[in-house]
């Protein structure tokens, strides 16, 4: 877990990384925000790569 806030922190900054994971519903997701993903079970792992799909995180940050 921690290694995936790092990772949206790193991509978002401090500050947006929460307020994007609280408020930015994706269909990927099951129609989720990252917070309600998380806490209905979804592995980090996956949450990062749908972040990644969605936003377009470059390589070099994946």
């Amino acid at each position: 877990m921690t290694d995936f806030w790092q990772r949206m922190a790193d991509h978002f900054g401090e500050a947006y990384a929460d307020s994007f994971a609280r408020d930015h519903v994706m269909s990927a997701l099951g129609g989720r925000t990252v917070h309600e993903a998380l806490a209905a079970g979804w592995d980090t792992k996956d949450v990062w790569r749908v972040v990644c799909a969605v936003m377009d995180v470059p390589d070099h940050k994946r």
